[in-house]
């Protein structure tokens, strides 16, 4: 598989672009990456994705697909044979993916809120956000990952978001270690395995990135 067939539209600190990025690289696909300016989007952006306008893009055989657990499906299905993502019971599939979702639709607007607000808001938004994780954490229960003995799907979709914690705590002002230690100890390890450490980015250039983007929208 060249380079040439497989693309990926995205913009660096996106948990949902990072979690395109782990999957190809578990499945050691070759893909052409293209950084994308959010605030001028690029005209192949919008031809790839006239809908909603967003990233990331998968762009295989020069065919878009759309929003990120879709594009995880996708590689899953089209590469099945190298790293399978998801398990092949049919029920623990379907706890993957509604899981899945579950981050999708609590994660990144509570975090989101943790980060921009104040007061009683911003408390708020940091007593759902952990109370959130420890629902993940009741349903990691005693295995080393979502996958069982190693990582999978649902591992996948969430570890990118780890990339934002330090930004949340230091912004909100509390502990996700202190609070959610089970989960923290799953982060580390998923951390100790090389393509997720190589694929996810600094916490720190996030929280530079969240700071500049703070004083842009006049949130400071």
């Amino acid at each position: 598989m060249g380079k040439e067939e497989v693309m990926l539209l995205d913009f660096w600190p996106s948990m949902f672009g990072m979690r395109c990025r782990l999957a190809l690289t578990l499945k050691g696909v070759e893909y052409e990456y293209r950084e994308e300016d959010l605030r001028n989007k690029s005209p192949l952006l919008l031809q790839m994705n006239p809908i909603h306008k967003k990233i990331p893009v998968l762009v295989h055989k020069g065919r878009p697909v759309c929003e990120s657990l879709i594009i995880l499906h996708y590689i899953d299905e089209c590469w099945p044979d190298t790293y399978p993502l998801l398990p092949s019971d049919p029920y623990e599939r379907s706890q993957s993916r509604f899981w899945a979702d579950f981050v999708d639709k609590k994660f990144y607007e509570t975090g989101r809120k943790v980060w921009s607000t104040k007061g009683e808001e911003q408390e708020n938004a940091k007593r759902a956000f952990v109370e959130n994780i420890k629902l993940l954490e009741v349903q990691l229960g005693d295995k080393p990952f979502f996958g069982g003995e190693r990582i999978g799907f649902l591992d996948v979709a969430v570890v990118p978001f780890s990339t934002w914690f330090y930004t949340y705590e230091t912004l909100g002002n509390f502990s996700i270690q202190g609070e959610c230690p089970k989960f923290m100890a799953w982060v580390k390890r998923c951390l100790e395995i090389e393509s997720v450490s190589k694929t996810l980015v600094d916490p720190d250039k996030v929280y530079a990135f969240v700071l500049q983007m703070k004083k842009n929208l006049g949130l400071e």
